[in-house]
């Protein structure tokens, strides 16, 4: 028979058990770390160009924010009430049964996260060739000898335990910030102001508001992984509604600026044109090496969330193998090191496999991965969801931290992903791969997650007498 968790973990954990390790700012490293990543140096490009002026898009920016920090008070208050290592698998489980909550296991599995980890470590790699290029390998090999060496370094680094994986990921996010404030402080004090280009009164409306959402809520997402962890953290509900709620504010903070520092440098225009703009502007600021170092920091940003990623990312296999019994070992915990060994293992050797597939691929790999983010929308959908069904389901059960204005700011946040499930849905369906349409693509990381759980879930033969 396949295993459901009767109850939740306790408040400390014990044994084979996740036990409550992250401190607050070691939680808020780490979500800090897996949002902030390569597509701060890219999005704010296409936002320009989409905005139409600079008041635009600096509400854009802060419209992402607010929207984040609804999501983030919805999952408050689901991961304070129901404190588990399965983040969004668990709540998908209690609310639509363990189907649903495999099928996202699955595809989390399978794309969302050991490809984020893949495509992460290829952005790694291609700025550390650039900055510090591997001459002795044959050409086109830098890139994923880095990319590759990362992932087996940094997984090993978590095998040590919560605790060496929090540690280095606090270095990282502080690291990754100095970069991003750098970069801030060199457009105030190291570039000449862009010079003001009049803009036409029928310029001031933005040229397509929704797609340049689309592109500022992708570059705040990653928040929800704090789910994850939500059973590790000191200090119980209180630390996790502060961690979501601080992070969400860093965030901001740090995107507005990095705006700001492009659009002081570089104007409306030059952004929306540049391809390149943190290293035009660290450019502009301290000529050729300025580019130097505009590498490392994206190379930073993406050894920063590669390393969150990997720490969330095995807790939703562990989830599975608590859940189902084919499954047992993924649900291995070490109580010691105070993570989950066999799943983090089996993390590593998948994500070494899809940067394979990458060099075989080229950029149809980077295709398939970014083609299955409908998938990715629709289960974070549903988990929006989930507040309500439960809050029907078990109205009796306490609840540490309600989020206010229910039920307004629910439906506001699930009203935001039913909207990006549907412009993804748009893109996708616009795109092909290989000649085939490529929301064909989402359909069968589905499918091949439903033919698993079929074999998953049948029954083993009894022996014979």
């Amino acid at each position: 028979m396949d295993r459901t968790e009767a109850g939740q973990f306790a408040s400390t954990g014990t044994g084979d058990q996740p036990r409550r390790l992250l401190g607050l700012r070691q939680t808020i490293a780490l979500i800090v770390g897996v949002v902030i990543g390569a597509g701060i140096f890219k999005s704010p490009s296409i936002v320009a160009g989409l905005s139409g002026s600079a008041d635009w898009m600096f509400g854009m920016w802060i419209l992402g924010g607010l929207i984040s920090l609804i999501g983030a008070l919805c999952y408050a208050e689901l991961t304070t009430a129901y404190p588990h290592p399965g983040g969004d698998y668990h709540f998908l489980h209690r609310a639509f049964g363990r189907s649903t909550a495999f099928l996202f296991g699955w595809a989390r599995f399978a794309v969302i996260t050991t490809g984020s980890i893949a495509l992460l470590a290829f952005v790694f790699g291609d700025y550390m060739q650039q900055a510090m290029p591997l001459t002795a390998l044959p050409s086109g090999w830098g890139a994923p000898a880095y990319a590759c060496a990362v992932i087996l370094v940094l997984s090993m680094v978590n095998l040590q335990g919560l605790s060496t994986g929090a540690g280095t990921q606090m270095w990282l996010t502080l690291a990754e910030i100095g970069g991003l404030v750098l970069l801030t402080l060199a457009a105030a004090f190291f570039t000449d102001p862009a010079p003001a280009v009049a803009t036409p009164l029928a310029a001031t409306v933005p040229v397509s508001f929704g797609m340049a959402m689309v592109f500022v809520l992708l570059t705040y997402g990653g928040w929800n992984e704090a789910a994850y962890i939500s059973a590790e953290i000191k200090g119980g509900a209180a630390s996790m509604v502060r961690a979501l709620t601080l992070s969400i504010l860093i965030i901001t903070v740090l995107y507005l600026m990095v705006t700001w520092a492009c659009l002081q440098t570089l104007g409306m225009q030059g952004m929306a044109k540049s391809e390149t703009l943190a290293a035009d502007v660290m450019g502009q600021a301290f000529g050729a090496p300025g580019e130097k170092i505009i590498s490392l920091l994206v190379a930073i940003s993406a050894l920063t969330s590669i390393n969150a990623t990997m720490i969330v990312g095995a807790r939703t296999g562990y989830a599975m193998g608590r859940d189902w019994s084919r499954l047992a070992r993924l649900g291995q915990w070490d109580g010691e090191r105070g993570t989950p060994a066999v799943a983090m293992s089996i993390q590593c050797g998948a994500a070494l496999l899809l940067v394979g597939l990458g060099v075989a691929f080229g950029s149809g790999f980077k295709a398939m991965v970014e083609f299955t983010a409908p998938v990715f929308w629709l289960f974070f959908l549903l988990s929006g969801m989930s507040l309500f069904v439960l809050r029907r389901r078990e109205p009796d059960l306490p609840r540490p931290f309600r989020v206010p204005m229910y039920p307004l700011l629910p439906l506001l946040f699930c009203a935001s992903c039913a909207w990006m499930l549907w412009s993804s849905l748009s893109y996708v369906t616009s795109q092909s791969l290989g000649g085939l349409n490529a929301a064909w693509i989402g359909v069968a990381v589905l499918a091949s997650g439903s033919l698993l759980m079929l074999f998953l879930d049948r029954k083993t033969p009894s022996a014979l007498p």
